[in-house]
């Protein structure tokens, strides 16, 4: 039933308004018969009638909304699980989690004062006016951060450690000449620049060429190509640092459609160990991320910030490392 009230929830119960907002907000002080109460849950439960979130934050100083900014991202596998286990970890402590997808030039600032939310969690990190007024305004703010990050209420997965990683691996497997699928979408760049940048550093570091780069779209027809430019250098590169386990596994089609076997001629290794990469043929080397310890660590930050607690806030040591499989 569309526009239900708290009045349409008193006439159905037989009781005034009052009594039911003292028994919707389980006011505690008030002394009310529990045959009363349960007349008037149920009669809420048959009008389909939710309090409203403002109204309620209103009344109680407060709401138990944490609210989620996503930056323009696509929302991959990856983004997918951590917001899946933020909103799990954040709902084991009596929190609800709105995600809001920044896709738009509406101010984040309309946002957080029509929901009233108790903290905002951003994924990257708010422009200092932002910060600032939603502190004022006695919300938490939090933040992630793509880099390191001195602040201990930030978590930070510092991209260029990733494709570092990935180099130091191929590296290891004996591979001197590499290549570097990037993503198409020009949404990924803030985090495939990164990578790619970390690659850079470790070919750099051992004396190597740097990676050749190449767009890749998810399909055979673009990883193929991307392939075929590789190999026809005048050194053919050996090994593919991939953005992730998708362009990963685009490139092993393109590397199958050349003829060409894998890891034998040229090996591979992705980000983010989605399920396809260990039902790849073959199965896929990647970098797992800890996004799990990611949404535990932001959870605590969220309940720590609210708590006025000092407590020192320590990111797992494990963020990020190599699961070894058949494409290397």
């Amino acid at each position: 039933m569309p526009g239900v009230t708290g009045a349409d929830v008193a006439r159905e119960s037989g009781v005034s308004r009052t009594t039911v907002s003292y028994v919707l907000n389980a006011r505690p002080d008030v002394a009310i018969p529990e045959a009363t109460r349960k007349r008037v849950r149920d009669a809420a439960a048959r009008l389909g009638y939710t309090p409203s979130v403002a109204g309620r934050a209103l009344r109680m100083g407060r709401s138990d909304l944490v609210l989620c900014v996503l930056p323009n991202w696509p929302v991959g596998p990856v983004i997918d699980t951590l917001l899946d286990h933020l909103a799990s970890e954040l709902a084991d402590r009596g929190l609800s989690m709105l995600v809001h997808h920044d896709r738009g030039r509406r101010p984040i600032a309309e946002l957080w004062r029509a929901v009233t939310p108790r903290a905002v969690v951003g994924l990257t990190a708010f422009t200092d006016e932002e910060e600032q007024a939603m502190r004022r305004a006695g919300i938490q703010v939090l933040t992630s951060s793509l880099d390191e990050d001195p602040h201990p209420e930030s978590f930070s997965v510092p991209q260029t450690g990733i494709g570092q990683l990935q180099v130091e691996h191929l590296v290891g497997r004996g591979h001197r000449v590499l290549g570097y699928a990037a993503p198409a979408d020009p949404r990924l760049a803030v985090f495939a620049d990164r990578r790619l940048a970390g690659a850079r550093l470790a070919c750099e570091a051992r004396g190597l060429p740097a990676p050749q780069p190449h767009a890749v779209e998810l399909d055979v027809a673009s990883a193929t190509a991307a392939v075929r430019a590789w190999r026809a250098e005048s050194e053919p590169v050996t090994a593919v640092v991939a953005y992730n386990d998708e362009v990963a596994l685009a490139v092993l089609a393109g590397l199958r459609a050349e003829g060409l076997g894998i890891p034998e001629d040229v090996a591979v290794i992705g980000v983010d160990d989605i399920p396809a990469a260990a039902l790849a043929a073959p199965a896929l080397t990647t970098v797992w991320q800890a996004t799990d310890a990611q949404a535990r660590h932001l959870t605590r930050a969220v309940l720590a910030a609210l708590d006025g607690s000092s407590e020192s806030l320590h990111a797992p040591s494990d963020l990020f490392h190599v699961v070894q499989r058949a494409s290397t």
